[in-house]
């Protein structure tokens, strides 16, 4: 190629001739030396990737037993309320001498314990309620509520409740007129509301919310009224209230005045 050097000669690489007359210097072997090694790695790789491909897929997770599905759907469903039982009541009403004190029926003929006939079931319960827990407090009545369960008191609530109560009289005439008034219209110039307003005109409250008090003796009436100003009873703040407000000939008036609502 005249004057000029070639390719081959200016790398620094002797020139090669012939397969028989290549010469092996240091730089040719190491390159032949990777090519080996990448050929080797590569030839390697192949069975794995053929191993891996030929693995059986995970097999998927067994649905849930029925047993379980089904327990779970069971808890999540809401439970039936649990049905009174008037019969167990009146035998729970004998056998724990409830009877003693309140009479036949819940018709006590003692004027200092109340009345408990044609009472709503709801107020019966929670007062059972309040004296098992200490709320209401009652030297008698606490130990006894403490005895029973809440299917015991919802049960005494139904029995005494379903009977009709023996209607009461008001007794002191010079009372009733001012105990009608109160009862009515309540006493304005010291904010004590009209007893009406919740327990009804004719004493026969709100289910669920407030007693009747139709018929009541009017001892047990004023004993409450008393017992909810001087804070012996405090488990009803709105009574405290008004109670608290009022004078013992008010409070005998508007007692006497229930005990001959009918």
């Amino acid at each position: 190629m005249g004057g000029q050097r070639s390719i081959v000669e200016s790398s620094g690489f002797a020139p090669i001739t012939s397969p028989s007359k290549v010469t092996k210097t240091p730089v040719s072997l190491l390159l032949a030396a990777v090519l080996a090694v990448s050929s080797l790695s590569t030839l390697a790789q192949q069975p794995a990737a053929e191993a891996a491909s030929a693995q059986p897929a995970p097999a998927a997770a067994p649905a849930a037993a029925p047993a379980a599905a089904a327990a779970a759907a069971s808890a999540a469903a809401p439970q039936a309320p649990t049905k009174v039982d008037a019969a167990a009541g009146e035998a729970k009403f004998t056998a724990a001498t409830c009877v003693a004190c309140h009479g036949a029926g819940g018709n006590s003929g003692i004027p200092a314990n109340p009345k408990l006939s044609q009472q709503h079931p709801e107020y019966i319960v929670k007062q059972l309620q309040e004296f098992k827990s200490g709320k209401r407090v009652n030297a008698i009545m606490q130990p006894m509520a403490a005895q029973l369960t809440d299917a015991d008191m919802k049960n005494i609530a139904a029995y005494v409740t379903s009977q009709k109560a023996k209607p009461g009289f008001a007794k002191n005439r010079d009372l009733v007129m001012t105990g009608e008034r109160i009862f009515r219209g309540g006493i304005a110039n010291r904010q004590v509301a009209a007893c009406a307003g919740c327990h009804s005109p004719d004493g026969a409250g709100i289910p669920a919310q407030y007693p009747r008090l139709a018929g009541q003796h009017a001892d047990y009436v004023a004993a409450q009224l008393k017992a909810f100003r001087d804070g012996t009873r405090a488990n009803s703040p709105q009574m405290q209230a008004i109670a608290f407000r009022m004078n013992d000939r008010e409070i005998a008036a508007v007692a006497d005045y229930i005990a001959g609502l009918r």
